[in-house]
């Protein structure tokens, strides 16, 4: 509850600096800053009990790095460029493949991924049905700060 109103409280206070100008209305900066700092509030809320479930889920599995890199490097045309980037790309993958065999990474570190993608998108897609005038300020701390929250928050969700 405490991290929800910490990110109301923080958000619309950036929110309202973000969107006060001379041309812009106090009413479209009052706006803008409640809009976001409501929705910042309650998605910290939701993406906290979100992440908790997940970190659980996942605290005891891993993924070994040789069969992650593979997936990343996938490409289709035939043209020479392409072709010497997947030349580059192959000879990488299997010398990280050699070297990762046998490490593994937790599972967990993947596991923010999702919950920060979905809040990303949600925010600028309420900012921009708002027509919050200075969008990309408005919403940048916002994933930023999603972000190192989530891992900072599964990380102390791990040491206990």
């Amino acid at each position: 509850m405490l991290s929800g109103v910490v990110s109301f409280v923080f958000y619309f206070g950036w929110a309202y600096w973000a969107n006060s100008a001379d041309n812009i209305p106090s009413s479209v900066t009052l706006q803008a800053a409640l809009v976001q700092g409501l929705y910042s509030g309650f998605v910290t809320l939701f993406f906290t009990l979100i992440l908790e479930k997940v970190v659980n889920k996942y605290k005891t599995s891993y993924l070994s790095l040789a069969f992650v890199t593979p997936i990343l490097c996938l490409f289709h045309s035939k043209t020479p460029q392409n072709l010497a980037v997947k030349q580059s790309l192959n000879n990488a993958i299997n010398r990280s493949a050699a070297y990762f065999k046998h490490k593994k990474l937790a599972g967990t570190l993947f596991a923010p991924i999702i919950p920060i993608a979905v809040q990303s998108v949600l925010v600028i897609g309420v900012n921009v049905a708002n027509q919050t005038p200075n969008l990309a300020l408005t919403v940048a701390p916002s994933i930023l700060f999603t972000a190192l929250y989530a891992y900072t928050y599964m990380f102390a969700l791990l040491k206990r």
